[in-house]
């Protein structure tokens, strides 16, 4: 018999949910067989992650850069490519950033200063995306080798420049000089104080409403424009495409471009929103975590902003739960963290069919009461 898809609202939002019970049960029987308990886990990490003011700021802090990084990946996933060079077009993007606050900050206002980091930002990123685009589209090298490829590049360039021309004379780190005040975003606690609230201070800054228009232009890009309508068509089948008129072959190095741009703005999270200055691992693995924050939300903005809030609650929380439960490491932290990719990302469809059946005959029972009803 031939099994039924889901629904579009069960695939969106009732397989993640599956999936993440799922993974958090496999997580629990994991962290009771190594003589903990597992309530006791769940709770210190739900309570670290959202329970205090200041334990949500540092998730929302940490879901910001997720949700770029997951928006890059979903953009190339819809145009048939799997972009898994996220890390480095970030390191591209904050190395942008940096530089021009680098340079000018001393020398322009604020208003002018911190959208054109924004720009720079976003324009290394995305050049940075377009070569293993153009590589693939005109030269036929798979997108996935080069991509992989161009992180070690990115992450060798920045510490070169670091090292041997960016450092600052007789500092053991290996970091820049500070920015000017003019390169800083403001941080939520100083935001927050213009409108009269009391915010704690952490990393959590205003670069989240970038990451709140980046998810809303993402979202029009690919269902209301267009260009976005041609980038899912090549997604789907480059060939069916082509025979309607659309090129391929631009549609790669758009949906690479855009991809890239998007990562690059984790720079305005980390460099001009955290650390006022360029420094060694800003990105810390988040391109790698944007694949699984995309696969996650289905590759939907909506779903990677929930996914990045997840993520985000993870490695706030577990953070907490490596602090306050005794034996408890950080190792097993990842290995929570490894079990919500392993079932969102590589074993997200393995529960599908049962899921399907499962609201086929929910629909079907319903439809049959429906009618004895109406009978």
């Amino acid at each position: 018999m031939t099994q039924q898809p889901l629904p579009r609202w069960a695939d969106l939002v009732l397989l993640p949910i599956v999936n993440l019970a799922m993974a958090l049960l496999f997580a629990g029987v994991m962290v009771w067989l190594v003589g903990q308990d597992p309530l006791e886990v769940i709770t210190v990490l739900v309570h670290g992650a959202f329970g205090t003011t200041r334990g949500l700021s540092y998730t929302l802090y940490y879901a910001t850069t997720f949700v770029f990084t997951g928006l890059a990946v979903a953009v190339a996933f819809h145009g048939g490519l799997f972009n898994i060079g996220g890390e480095g077009q970030a390191i591209l993007g904050g190395l942008g950033t940096g530089l021009v606050a680098l340079w000018l900050s001393a020398l322009l206002p604020a208003w002018l200063m911190l959208p054109l980091m924004l720009l720079v930002g976003a324009l290394f990123g995305m050049v940075w995306a377009a070569i293993p685009g153009y590589l693939q589209a005109y030269r036929g090298s798979h997108v996935v080798i080069t991509t992989i490829m161009f992180n070690f590049l990115a992450s060798s360039l920045l510490v070169y420049l670091l090292v041997n021309h960016l450092k600052v004379p007789g500092n053991m780190s290996v970091e820049s000089a500070s920015f000017a005040e003019s390169a800083k975003l403001p941080s939520m606690a100083t935001f927050m104080g213009w409108l009269g609230i009391e915010w704690p201070n952490s990393p959590f800054n205003t670069s989240v409403f970038l990451a709140v228009l980046a998810a809303v232009g993402v979202y029009f890009l690919l269902w209301h424009t267009r260009l976005g309508y041609d980038l899912r068509a090549t997604g789907s089948s480059a060939r069916a495409a082509a025979y309607a008129g659309i090129k391929p072959n631009h549609q790669i190095m758009m949906a690479m471009g855009v991809s890239g741009a998007l990562a690059g703005m984790v720079g305005m999270n980390e460099i001009a929103g955290v650390n006022g200055r360029l420094m060694l691992e800003y990105v810390s693995g988040a391109g790698f975590t944007g694949i699984a924050v995309s696969l996650m939300g289905r590759s939907h903005p909506f779903g990677i902003v929930l996914a990045s809030i997840l993520f985000g609650a993870l490695f706030q929380g577990g953070a907490e739960v490596s602090f306050e439960v005794r034996g408890f490491s950080r190792d097993m932290v990842v290995m929570l963290q490894g079990f919500i990719v392993l079932f969102s990302g590589a074993m997200a469809y393995v529960l599908a069919p049962a899921v399907a059946r499962v609201v086929h005959m929910l629909g079907a029972g319903g439809s049959a009461q429906k009618g004895a009803a109406h009978g």
